[in-house]
C-alpha cells in the first residue's frame, strides 16, 4: 500500500537543517576567547570536526506551531545520529514513535497505529530535508545559502539559512550554535505560512562507539506495513 503521508513528510522536514556559506559574515562573540570576529565559513568548519567524527546522542525537545490556529504541539526524546548518514530518533512524549534511517532506508513506527512506514531515506533526507545534515554535515554547504543574523542570542550563533530550492514546506531555518564548543543546540525552522518548529538539543554526548544495532530495524510482527512515497 502507498499512500502520501503529509503529516510525517512535514515532521521530517521539522528535522531539517542545512548551511552553505559566505565569506567575510563576522560577528562578535563577546569574551569567549578564539571566536571573536568569526566568518560563517570558519563557524561551519567547527561544526564540521566535531560532527564529521564520530556519532552523538542526544536529549531533545520539539515544539510545531501553526500560525493561522496559534496552536503549539509538543514532543520529546532521545536522538543517536551516526556519520555518515545514520539516524534514530525515539519520540517519548506525547506517544511513542521511532524513526529510523540506516543511511538507505527509512522506517518509521508508531506502535499506537500499529503501523510501520517504510521508504528511502533520499526521499525525505535529501537536498537538504529531515535530519540529514547532521548524519552527513558535509553536504549542508551545498545546498543553502547562509547568513549571520543580527539578532542577538548571547552565548549562540544565529545563523540563518535559506535553501536554494525553496518549497512550501522548508522556507528557512534558523540555527543556534554554541560559542564554546559549537554544538547544534537549536533549529528552528519554518514554511511558506510561517509555521515553525523549534527543536532544542539537551545532554550531548559524542561517542564514535554508538552501537550499530541502533541504525537497525526489525519490523515487529503482526504490524501494518504502508510505503512512503
Amino acid at each position: 500500500m502507498t499512500i502520501k503521508f503529509s503529516i510525517i513528510s512535514c515532521l521530517l522536514i521539522a528535522l531539517a537543517i542545512a548551511a552553505a556559506s559566505f565569506a567575510g559574515e563576522t560577528v562578535d562573540s563577546g569574551n569567549q576567547p578564539g571566536t571573536l570576529n568569526m566568518s560563517v565559513d570558519q563557524i561551519l568548519d567547527e561544526v564540521e570536526k566535531i560532527y564529521t567524527v564520530s556519532g552523538f546522542s542526544a536529549d531533545f525537545i520539539q515544539a510545531s506551531t501553526i500560525k493561522a490556529m496559534e496552536i503549539t504541539d509538543s514532543a520529546s526524546g532521545k536522538v543517536s545520529i551516526k556519520y555518515p548518514g545514520k539516524m534514530r530518533w525515539v519520540y517519548q512524549t506525547p506517544e511513542e514513535q521511532i524513526i529510523v534511517s540506516d543511511g538507505v532506508h527509512l522506517w518509521i513506527y508508531r506502535p499506537v497505529d500499529n503501523q510501520v512506514l517504510k521508504g528511502q531515506t533520499s526521499t525525505f533526507f535529501g537536498d537538504g530535508k529531515g535530519a540529514g545534515f547532521l548524519s552527513n554535515i558535509r553536504k549542508i554547504r551545498d545546498d543553502f545559502h547562509i547568513t549571520l543574523e543580527d539578532i542577538r542570542f548571547g552565548d549562540y550563533y544565529n545563523l540563518k539559512m535559506v535553501p536554494r530550492q525553496k518549497t512550501w514546506d522548508l522556507v528557512r531555518i534558523n540555527l543556534l550554535v554554541s560559542k564554546q564548543n559549537f554544538h547544534i543546540t537549536h533549529v528552528y525552522t519554518y514554511n511558506a505560512y510561517e509555521d515553525v518548529t523549534r527543536i532544542e538539543f539537551l545532554n550531548l554526548v559524542f561517542d564514535a562507539a554508538l552501537d550499530p544495532s541502533l541504525f537497525e530495524f526489525q519490523i515487529p510482527d503482526n504490524v501494518d506495513i504502508l510505503e512512503l512515497e
